[in-house]
């Protein structure tokens, strides 16, 4: 895909765009501030739903976003009306502060559920952040800092793309994630922005097929957070229009895609007390649920996960997540296969069991499971169909890190 350039920077290759983080102690706020914006999102599908989340739905009813208030520390979850209010609280703050209309603020949180919000302590974050609001790539990642949890490392992507037309336009991301990651998306919170020109309409056909095959395509632990944001905005500073005849352009939606999958793998990556980086590609399913429901049981699969950390090589694992997850599965026709960034060995082929006790095959899958990188190629010839999720094993800093999580 030459027609997609990765470019340094995030957020502060975007024009008439600011934002900015700041922090104190677990408490941090990140704020985007992206004036008469068209945007759309997409959200947990839990039935728990945090505050901020039911907030910036109604928000994005008038499709207009103008800044995003972000806090860390507080999921504001399960909290009541009091949660509304404090919604409510903040984004008069940021829209006094901003001289903007309220309805035109989204908000989103993550932290601890079932805490009232400590508004207070909350607020005066609030205050630092937008006092250092700019446009510098070292906003974008104070930004992303900000946002952070139990995250390891910040987690921002920016591209380039030369549309269908000739034309450019550019899209830029931020995102936090570690635990609590499952398909229907994780505790995850994701802001994009782009500078072209898209009707809201169109921006959440967009960002729904982009979440479809990268924040869906996620596991960490299998636990679906209540406070998942995909938040998507364009501010048209392009003055490029990337849609024709209601139909977005097609290298546009392969950025975003792009770019939402490089957020996801990193997510994925950066899992609580992960070691190890999993990929499950499948190929040869009958339809492309089915291909989706096996990668994402293989690594959902705490045994496997479990594996992957001990460098055990025990494919039986695979299979039997493949045999439970809901995908038509003939045996006797099945390829499994391990690889890492050197090398792939088939386990079995065709039905065939290959990697017995003391054959090369087995060996060969032993020094592949101590590798960074571990990848899982299923062939279910079936039909034409294909998928590919991605994990993280699962170690026994994951288990320390969520025994521990409110003290």
């Amino acid at each position: 895909m030459n027609y997609i350039r990765n470019i340094d920077g995030g957020f502060s290759v975007i024009e008439n765009l600011k934002v900015s983080g700041a922090r104190e102690g677990k408490y941090g706020v990140s704020i985007i501030l992206c004036p008469n914006s068209t945007a759309s999102g997409v959200f947990t599908s839990n039935k728990v739903v945090a505050a901020s989340v039911k907030y910036t739905k109604n928000v994005l009813k008038k499709g207009i976003v103008s800044a995003v208030f972000v806090n860390s520390g507080n999921a504001n979850c399960f909290t009541g009306e009091q949660g509304l209010k404090d919604c409510e609280t903040l984004v008069e703050l940021v829209a006094r502060d901003l001289k903007l209309p309220k309805d035109e603020i989204a908000i989103s949180s993550t932290g601890v559920i079932g805490r009232e919000m400590p508004i207070d302590t909350i607020s005066k974050v609030a205050y630092e952040s937008l006092s250092k609001l700019g446009n510098q790539p070292e906003n974008s990642l104070a930004a992303a800092k900000a946002i952070m949890t139990t995250d390891t490392f910040p987690k921002e992507c920016a591209v380039e793309v030369t549309l269908t037309t000739g034309e450019v336009v550019k899209i830029a991301g931020i995102t936090k994630g570690s635990g609590m990651i499952a398909p229907n998306m994780g505790t995850m919170l994701s802001f994009i922005v782009t500078d072209a020109v898209i009707p809201a309409k169109e921006i959440n056909n967009a960002i729904k097929q982009a979440a479809d095959i990268s924040f869906n395509m996620i596991v960490v632990d299998g636990d679906e957070s209540t406070n998942d944001t995909c938040l998507l905005m364009a501010n048209g500073a392009s003055g490029v229009e990337v849609v024709k005849d209601g139909k977005i352009d097609e290298n546009f939606q392969e950025a975003l895609n792009y770019l939402c999958i490089d957020l996801a793998k990193k997510m994925a990556r950066d899992g609580e007390g992960a070691t190890k980086f999993i990929e499950a590609n499948v190929c040869g399913a009958k339809d492309l649920n089915d291909a989706r429901l096996a990668a994402k049981s293989i690594i959902s699969s705490s045994l496997f996960k479990s594996a992957v950390f001990g460098g055990d090589p025990n494919w039986g694992r695979i299979v039997s997540a493949i045999g439970y997850s809901g995908c038509d599965l003939n045996p006797d026709i099945v390829t499994i296969a391990i690889a890492d960034d050197a090398d792939e060995v088939d386990l079995v082929k065709n039905g065939e069991i290959l990697a017995f006790e003391d054959t090369p095959y087995l060996e060969r899958a032993e020094k592949i499971m101590q590798s960074k990188n571990v990848i899982v190629n299923i062939d279910l010839d079936l039909g034409d169909f294909e998928a590919t999720a991605w994990g993280c094993d699962l170690t026994y800093d994951y288990v320390k890190i969520n025994a521990e999580y409110t003290t």
